[in-house]
């Protein structure tokens, strides 16, 4: 199981549209935009989990860069969240 970060997503970006632009590259098991728990809006970054790991580093290598809904996204492997949560932004992680 390959957890990959999507970053700068548009805020009116689906968890549908994630899902359909992953699925082509292979089986998507999970998506889950973050959102903010106070206003309940989505905070503009994901975490898709695929199955295959070369289709997710196929996946990885052909959206990151591209566009969805005017954004240019920043797509990568996810690194665990490190120990003492220091906030600030990276690649997120971890669990959800």
């Amino acid at each position: 199981m390959t957890n990959i970060f999507v970053g700068n997503l548009s805020f009116q970006t689906t968890q549908d549209e994630l899902q359909t632009a992953f699925a082509s590259f292979g089986t998507v098991e999970r998506v889950n935009i973050v959102m903010d728990r106070d206003s309940g809006q989505p905070r503009g970054f994901a975490f898709v989990e695929m199955t295959d790991r070369s289709a997710a580093e196929a996946a990885i290598n052909r959206l990151n860069g591209s566009d969805m809904n005017g954004r240019s996204l920043n797509v990568n492997e996810a690194r665990p969240k490190t120990a003492g949560g220091g906030g600030g932004r990276g690649g997120g992680g971890g669990r959800w």
